[in-house]
């Protein structure tokens, strides 16, 4: 069945339909949900949610534009709004810190941990960090989703970064050690 039926019959509630398109998208979209969240745990609970956004929506899709671009809008701003009701997304400070350029080595850092450190972020940076860095969004874009300024945007950005750069050089001195002692 072709994706736009699957999507007509999902209008119509269809579980048949829903179940596929779960099937189809799930494993992309918990990619998603897992950059937004902090553990494994809220990653599930943030796709559950988002699907059952997504099937009530569903109706409102035009077929104008990726189906795919459109159910991860949907995941990242079900996601986001959870930080928004938690009032976790706070000012901190509008001060933006200098630039801090972040070098990986691809052959000592995993993706796996990239993603753990990532998720240990507090959450108004990892989310600030995933929008701009990850998907794409502007500083702009980015206040308006979140309810904050573009330079809060920015700081925690900044602040972000300083603080992945600091894990992954700690990681980086780890294996350094561990080499000398070998």
């Amino acid at each position: 069945m072709g994706l736009e039926k699957l999507i007509k019959k999902c209008a119509q509630n269809d579980r048949k339909a829903q179940a596929e398109v779960y099937q189809l998208f799930s494993g992309k979209l918990f990619g998603l949900c897992l950059k937004y969240s902090k553990n494994y745990a809220e990653a599930q609970d943030n796709l559950q949610d988002g699907f059952i956004t997504i099937f009530e929506k569903i109706n409102t899709y035009n077929f104008n534009g990726s189906f795919e671009g459109w159910i991860k809008r949907i995941v990242i701003n079900t996601a986001l709004q959870k930080y928004r009701n938690k009032s976790m997304l706070t000012l901190v400070s509008e001060e933006i810190p200098d630039e801090v350029s972040i070098e990986i080595d691809e052959d000592t850092v995993s993706l796996e941990y990239l993603l753990s450190i990532i998720q240990q972020l507090p959450n108004r940076y990892r989310a600030v960090f995933n929008l701009y860095i990850l998907d794409g969004y502007s500083h702009k874009e980015i206040a308006k989703k979140l309810d904050i300024s573009e330079g809060t945007s920015k700081s925690n950005l900044s602040r972000a970064r300083l603080i992945l750069k600091e894990k992954l050089e700690e990681n980086q001195s780890k294996l350094n050690t561990t080499k000398a002692q070998n």
